[in-house]
Order: C-alpha cells, then structure tokens, then sequence
C-alpha cells in the first residue's frame, strides 16, 4: 500500500523523485542501486525498484521523505500551492487590519458600522421629508439633550403660540389649525430625536469595542472624528434653523432657512456617510479583490478615472442643497428648456457677480441641471472607457450598476421638476443621489491598490474563464 502510493507520487512529480534518487547515496546504496531508482523515477522498472522504496522508507522511518517538503506531499500540483500558501502567510503578516482580535471582531465592527451609515443614510432622507413638508421650522427652540413632546392640550397651545410668532407663520401658514400644526411639529421632533439616538447607537458600541480592545489607535482616532462631526451636526442643524425663524429682508421674501446653512448641514450629513461606509468597508474588505497583476493595473486605470467622477457626483449633490435651499425645484418646472429659453434672461442678475450662483432660482437650477447632465456623461464615459479594460468583476459589476443609477437619478430629478417636486418623488431624488455617491465610494474603495504582500501574490495575468 505504502509504495504504491510513493509510486504513483514520483510518477506524478519528477523533481521529488530526483530529490530523493540524489540522497540515495547518502543512505548508503551502492550505484546498482541508485540506478535501479533512477530506472524507477523514469518508469521503466517499476516492479524491481519496490523492494528498493521499502528498505530505505522501513529502515529509516521516513525522517529524509519529511525532509523532502512534506507538507506538500498529498496536494497537487505540489510546488503551487505551496507557494500559495507561503505568500498568504506573508499576506496576512504584512497586512494591518483596523481591527484586532480576527474575523468575528472586524464582523461585528463591520455590522455596526454599516449599521451606523444606514442610520445617517435614513437620517438624510427623514431630513428631506421635513424640509419638503415645511415642517422644519415649526420648534422654534431647541436644546442639545432634547426634551419631551407636549403631552397635554395646554402644552400643545403653548407650542402652538410660539410657532404663531415665527415669520413663517405670520407670511405662509396664517389661519393654520392646530392639527396642521401638530403633524410638522412631530416631523420636525422626529427628525432632531431620530438624530440623537444616532449618536446613542454610535457610542454605546464605541464604548464596548474599545473596552474590549477590537479597535487600533487608527481607527479609534478617524472613528472619533466622526463622532465629533455628528455631534456637532446637531449644531449645525440649530443654527441653519435659527436662519429661518428671523425676519426676512423685504416684505415680500417667503422666510425660509438660508441655502448656505442648508448646504453645510446636508454637506456634513454626506461627509459622515461617506466617512462611516468607507471606514466599514475598510473593516470588512481590507484587501481589494484582485486575481492577477493584470487586474491590478487595470484598477489602477479605473480608480484615476472614479475619482474625479466621484467627485463631480458630490458636487451634483451639494449643488442640489441650493436648489432646495432657494425653492429653485418650483421654478421653470420644464424640460430640457427653461421656460420658453435655454437660458434664462436673469442668471446674473445679483451683484457681487458669485452670489448668483448660490442665491439667483434661475442660475441655481441652471447650474444643477448642467451639473447632472455632466455627471451623467462622465459616468457613461467611465463605462464606456473601462470596457474593454482588464479588471475584477466586482469592478466591471460595479461600473455598470453605477451607470444604471445614474440613469435613474437623472430620470427622478426630471419627473421631480415637471410634477412641481411632489414630496414622495422629491424624497426619492434625495435617496437617489445619496445612493448614487455610495455606489461611487464602493467603486473608489474596491479599486485602491492592494498591499505590497499581497501584490506578492499575484500571477501576472488571470486565469481564463
């Protein structure tokens, strides 16, 4: 049994046959002998050369055959995979993980991070709603550590006088009954409480995870910094409202919140998305995938092509915090035209020259139409340039799906203008750009440069399919 299996071993690697043919000598055999192996190793003398096998293996219990890269002996092809296994050894010395203590640490890590950036993401759209609902103005004060909801009718009229001193009341929602008022006044607490259990949920598993030591000094650091972000968003929040509540400068001006500060909170709403998804994804997938060098290369030539897309997606999407901050979406409700013109007459109407493109409806919307029309051919081009490109794919899945969403986000922003922003396609445009600039962190994230060690790794070109 012993030397059949030995046999059929040297028949299939030549170079362990050699090897061991080599130390014969060694082992005290006469050259009668080794060249009876040597016959063996070339099969043609199989049966003579089992005695042979048997004597040597017998009588020195195998210690040389353990010499001989044992650990290799039973996998096929031998020299192979015990490369593969070498480099992902050095793979996984040479790799620093964000978070310590294995896969199940970095899985719950992972979970609540993703969990984390659904809730902002969540948080973003609730936000939309309460704007789109003009519900945002309705608490006319606020405090860090939040209060109870009135629970009593007299509590509910005390509420209700304080809103009835608001500029928005007195030039928009005069004559407004008290139920009205209770349904934006709950949007309004809903959305500053969904807000603060936020940052409940992020710290009582920070708290944990450092405790049980899962998180490194680099992670703890960036997790921190989001932290400090999201608490000060609320601040944020406080200070684009309190623009509301102020007189406006003419009479004839519809108060609302002003498009700068609008554009700061929805600015830093994006910024901790964007810094809680990419950090998941760290935690989770601290390699890129990549089956070759070939593969490699070809991330590299779609990563300096995402990143400027990625960028001008984030730009599109702050450019909409002015449209919404200037009620821009109710104007010119056409499309592909402005009206009955291309461009409208008044775009630089505004002196110093600079605020038309953050307070003038019509360069506004002018500007956020150009832009999506822009990103939506700098996407196309990506997917059309990355073709024929040698990637992962993940990647080529990735680049596609991204082409379809922005597809479809050009498609709500144009039914949300023409249907005069109704809340639900308004809230849905909202997701869609948010869901747009996720598919672009993705696409960023999985295309960044593996580690030296892994590179070490790679084949120079992929396998065949």
């Amino acid at each position: 049994m012993l030397e059949s299996r030995l046999i059929t071993l040297l028949r299939r690697n030549k170079d362990l046959g050699h090897k061991i043919s080599s130390n014969l000598g060694k082992w005290g055999f006469t050259e009668t002998k080794i060249s009876s192996f040597s016959i063996l190793n070339q099969q043609r003398c199989l049966y003579s050369s089992r005695n042979i096998i048997r004597r040597t293996f017998v009588n020195y219990g195998l210690r040389s055959f353990h010499q001989l890269n044992h650990k290799g002996v039973h996998r096929t092809p031998f020299r192979k995979l015990s490369t593969v296994a070498a480099s992902a050894a050095e793979n996984k010395e040479g790799l620093k993980f964000l978070v310590t203590a294995g896969p199940h640490a970095r899985k719950a890590v992972g979970i609540w991070l993703f969990a984390s950036a659904a809730w902002v993401f969540s948080m973003v759209l609730l936000g939309g709603v309460t704007r789109l609902t003009r519900s945002g103005l309705s608490m006319t004060d606020w405090k860090f550590t939040g209060s109870l909801p009135p629970l009593t009718d007299e509590d509910w009229l005390v509420e209700f006088e304080k809103y009835k001193q608001s500029p928005e009341y007195k030039r928009v929602n005069k004559g407004m009954n008290i139920k009205d008022f209770k349904f934006i006044y709950w949007m309004e607490y809903a959305h500053r409480m969904w807000g603060r259990a936020l940052g409940i949920m992020f710290a009582l598993p920070f708290s944990y995870f450092l405790r049980k030591g899962y998180i490194t000094v680099r992670l703890g650091l960036r997790l921190s910094g989001l932290f400090a972000l999201g608490a000060g968003q609320g601040l944020i929040g406080w200070w684009m409202v309190k623009s509301g509540l102020e007189e406006p400068a003419s009479e004839y001006v519809e108060p609302r919140v002003s498009p700068y500060r609008l554009a700061a909170h929805l600015t830093s709403a994006f910024a901790i998305y964007c810094g809680l998804f990419w950090t998941a994804l760290s935690v989770v997938m601290p390699e890129p995938p990549a089956e070759s060098l070939s593969c490699v290369r070809g991330a590299a030539k779609v990563k300096r092509l995402a990143i400027p897309v990625g960028i001008l997606v984030g730009i599109t999407a702050i450019s909409g915090a002015f449209v919404a901050g200037n009620d821009a979406g109710r104007a010119f409700n056409t499309f592909p035209k402005m009206g009955d013109t291309w461009i409208p007459d008044d775009i630089f109407s505004m002196k110093p020259l600079i605020r038309n493109f953050f307070e003038n409806t019509s360069t506004v919307q002018l500007d956020h139409r150009i832009l999506a029309t822009a990103t939506l051919a700098a996407i196309g081009g990506l997917w059309l340039s990355t073709r024929k490109v040698d990637t992962h794919p993940a990647v080529r899945h990735l680049i596609g799906s991204t082409m379809g969403m922005a597809a479809l986000q050009v498609t709500l922003g144009i039914s949300t203008l023409l249907s005069y922003v109704p809340v639900s396609l308004g809230t849905a445009h909202q997701a869609g750009a948010l869901t747009l600039l996720t598919f672009m962190i993705l696409l960023n994230h999985t295309v960044r440069r593996p580690s030296p060690s892994l590179l070490k790794t790679l084949p120079s070109v992929g396998k065949m399919v």
